[in-house]
C-alpha cells in the first residue's frame, strides 16, 4: 500500500494538474452510465472521485464499491471548471468542491458489510442504535468536529495552566469510601477480601493533600464517578478539569480560572469573554429561583406576599399563615397561552413540589381570567409593581416553604422562555455565583449537610455563628454559571485542623467518624497546611456549549445510556462465578429482598 498524499479535505483548485494518493471510506456512490463517482471521506473532510471506463481495471473494480468500504485511490487532481454550456461544475457544499479526482488506480482495503445506517443518516435513527454502533455514529463530520474540538479544549487547557506553572499531577483512581456527595462505585479488592476501594467522585481530598505537600499549582483532567441518575447533561463517568492553588483567596481563583474561559472562547469560537460579574447566592435565588440563573432573558420572581395578606383567597392567606411566601413572574405575551396549556402548566410545577399554580392575564390594565376575582382588591397594585403590560401572563408560586416557591418559579420561568422563544441561543451571559449557604437543613435526617463539601471554608465575618447559628453562616464558595449550566464550582478549603473539627461537628460526624473517614487529612493538617483553595469544571458541559449541544453522549466518543449501559460492549454484565470467588463475593437471587452482593 503506498503512503497518502493529502487528506479527503485536503485538495485545492492549486492542487490540479498533480497525482495525489487518497484514502478513506466510500461515503457515497454513484453510476452515471458507465462513469462512476464516489465521496471519499476520511475525518478530514471529503472528495469527489471519478473511475472512467479508461481506468480500466480501476474503473471495473470501482463498480464493486459500496457504502463505508475503505479504500486507496491513486488519480489526477483536476479542476471541476464549467460544462460545456458554461455552467460552473463546482460543489459549493465541500471545501474541496473546486476540484475532483480521476483515479487510474484503486486498491479495497478492507469491505464492509451492509451498515445499521449511513454516517450522514445518523440522525435519522434511535439514539440506541447510534450508541450500539458508536463506531459507525463516530464518523459523521459532526461527531467528528466535536471530538477534534473537545481535543482543542484540552490542549488550551493545557497550555494555559502551563504558563500559569500548574503541575498537571494524577491523583488515585482507587480510593476510600467517604461520606457526603452521591453513591460511590465500589470496586471489591481480592487481595483483601471483604474490603472495597470507591472511584474517586473527585479528586478532591488528594489535591488538598498535594497543596499540603508544597506543590502549590495543581491541576488534572481528570475522569470522575459518580453512582447517580444519568440525565441529560449529567454522566456517571464524566471528565472534569480539577484544579487547586495555594496562598490565594477566592479573587485569586477567580481570576486565573476567568482567563482560562477567556481564552478558550477566544480561541474555538473568536468570542471576547467580558469580566463576569459576581452574583450573591442569596439575589441569585431571591430574583431567579435558582442558584444557576440564566440571565439571556429578564423574567425576575417579584416578592407580593405583602399585596397577598391583602386578599381573601385562602391559597394566599393561608400558606403565609403557616410561615410561607408568595412570589411572581410576568410572562410577557403570555396571556396568548391557551386555558389547556396553563393547565398542563399547573400539573408540570407539581413536579418541583408545588400544589398548583395561581395564573392571572393582563386585560385592561387589570387582572383578568384566572384567580382575578379572588385578587380583585389588590389588581391594579400588583399589575404596577410586576411592571405587567395587557397580554402578559403573571404565574404565582405560593407555599410555605420559601425554597419551594423558589424552585417551582426558577424552573418556570425557564420552561416559558424557552417554549415562548424568549431566549436569544447566540447569546452567551456569564456569572460567578458566590456567598454560598456553608450548610442547609435536611428536614428527612434532621441534620446539617454541607452545601458544597465538608471542606468548605466559612467566611471569615460568620466564624463565630459556627455553633450557634450554623444556618446563617455563609462560605468562600463559589460558581460559574453560564447560560443557566453550572460550568464549575470550587471554594477555598479549610487549612486549620480546629476549624475542620468544629465543621465536621456541626455536620454531625464525630471524633471517631471523622478519624475513621478523613485520618489522612487531619493528619495533613496538622503538619502546616497552606490558606489554599480551587476549582472543578465539567470539560463535557464546556464542550456542549462550544459545540451547541445539550446532549452530554454527543461530545463523550462512548457515552452510557439513560440507564447507565454501555450497548457497544453490553455493558454491565455478569462476570463468572469463579471471578466472584476470588474476591469473596456471591450474588443472592434478586427476588429474596436482599443484598445483591455479600461477602461469603
Amino acid at each position: 500500500m503506498k503512503k497518502r498524499t493529502h487528506s479527503c479535505g485536503g485538495l485545492r483548485k492549486e492542487h490540479a494538474g498533480q497525482k495525489a494518493i487518497l484514502a478513506g471510506w466510500v461515503n457515497n456512490y454513484r453510476d452515471h452510465g458507465g462513469v462512476i463517482f464516489i465521496d471519499l471521506r476520511d475525518r478530514e473532510g471529503i472528495t469527489q472521485i471519478v473511475f472512467h471506463p479508461e481506468a480500466g481495471a480501476a474503473h471495473e473494480l470501482a463498480s464493486k464499491l459500496r457504502h463505508e468500504d475503505v479504500v486507496q485511490i491513486e488519480g489526477d487532481v483536476l479542476d471541476r471548471g464549467i460544462d460545456d454550456k458554461g455552467k460552473s461544475l463546482v460543489n459549493p457544499k465541500l471545501a474541496t468542491g473546486e476540484i475532483e479526482v480521476s483515479a487510474t488506480g484503486l486498491e479495497i482495503l478492507n469491505k464492509s458489510a451492509t451498515p445499521p445506517f449511513a454516517p450522514d443518516d445518523a440522525h435519522k435513527v434511535s439514539e440506541e442504535n447510534r450508541l450500539r454502533y458508536r463506531f459507525i455514529d463516530l464518523r459523521q463530520p459532526k461527531m467528528q468536529e466535536i471530538l477534534r474540538t473537545r481535543h482543542r479544549v484540552t490542549k488550551i487547557m493545557r497550555d494555559y495552566f502551563d504558563e500559569q506553572g500548574f503541575y498537571e499531577i494524577e491523583t488515585p483512581f482507587l480510593c476510600k469510601s467517604t461520606p457526603e456527595g452521591a453513591r460511590d462505585f465500589l470496586v471489591p479488592s481480592r487481595l483483601q477480601a471483604g474490603s472495597f476501594y470507591a472511584l474517586p467522585q473527585s479528586p478532591q481530598l488528594f489535591k488538598q493533600i498535594l497543596m499540603v505537600a508544597g506543590i502549590e499549582k495543581y491541576i488534572q483532567i481528570v475522569r470522575c464517578f459518580r453512582d447517580e441518575d444519568p440525565r441529560a447533561d449529567r454522566q456517571a463517568e464524566f471528565t472534569q478539569l480539577d484544579l487547586e492553588m495555594s496562598f490565594v483567596d477566592q479573587e485569586d481563583v477567580i481570576a486565573v480560572n476567568e482567563g482560562m474561559i477567556r481564552r478558550i472562547w477566544k480561541e474555538v469560537l473568536d468570542v471576547e469573554v467580558p469580566p463576569i460579574e459576581r452574583m450573591p447566592f442569596d439575589v441569585a435565588m431571591n430574583d431567579y429561583g435558582s442558584d444557576r440563573p440564566d440571565l439571556r432573558f429578564d423574567m425576575k420572581l417579584v416578592d407580593v406576599t405583602d399585596l397577598a395578606t391583602q386578599t381573601e383567597f385562602k391559597v394566599f392567606t393561608g400558606a403565609v399563615e403557616a410561615g410561607g411566601i408568595v412570589k411572581a413572574i410576568r410572562v410577557p405575551g403570555g396571556a396568548k397561552l391557551t386555558r389547556k396549556q396553563t393547565d398542563a402548566l399547573a400539573e408540570w410545577v407539581k413536579e418541583f413540589g408545588a400544589g398548583g399554580l395561581p395564573i392571572t392575564k393582563v386585560e385592561g390594565g387589570k387582572c383578568s381570567t384566572g384567580i382575578a376575582k379572588f385578587i380583585e382588591p389588590i389588581s391594579e397594585e400588583l399589575v404596577t409593581r410586576m411592571g405587567a403590560e395587557d397580554g402578559d401572563l403573571i404565574c404565582f408560586g405560593v407555599d410555605k416553604k420559601p425554597a419551594t416557591v423558589h424552585r417551582v418559579l426558577g424552573e418556570l420561568r425557564v420552561k416559558l422562555a424557552h417554549d415562548l422563544d424568549m431566549i436569544d441561543e447566540n447569546e452567551w451571559k456569564w456569572v460567578w455565583i458566590v456567598d454560598f449557604p456553608l450548610v442547609e437543613w435536611r428536614e428527612e435526617t434532621g441534620r446539617w449537610f454541607s452545601t458544597h463539601h465538608p471542606f468548605t471554608a466559612p467566611n471569615d465575618e460568620d466564624m463565630d455563628k459556627l455553633e450557634s447559628d450554623p444556618g446563617a453562616v455563609k462560605s468562600k464558595a463559589y460558581d460559574l454559571v453560564l447560560n443557566g449550566s453550572e460550568l464549575g464550582g470550587g471554594s477555598i478549603r479549610i487549612h486549620s485542623q480546629e476549624v475542620q473539627t468544629r465543621v465536621f461537628k456541626m455536620l454531625g460526624i464525630d471524633e471517631e467518624e471523622a478519624q475513621e473517614k478523613f485520618e489522612f487529612l487531619l493528619n495533613a493538617l496538622k503538619f502546616g497546611a497552606p490558606p489554599h483553595g480551587g476549582i472543578a469544571f465539567g470539560l463535557d458541559r464546556i464542550v456542549m456549549h462550544l459545540c451547541g449541544t445539550d446532549n452530554i453522549r454527543d461530545v463523550i466518543a462512548f457515552p452510557k445510556t439513560q440507564n447507565g449501559a454501555d450497548l457497544m460492549l453490553d455493558a454491565p454484565a455478569p462476570v463468572d462465578v469463579d471471578q466472584l470467588k476470588e474476591l469473596s463475593l456471591n450474588i443472592k437471587d434478586a427476588e429474596a429482598e436482599k443484598p445483591a452482593i455479600i461477602k461469603e
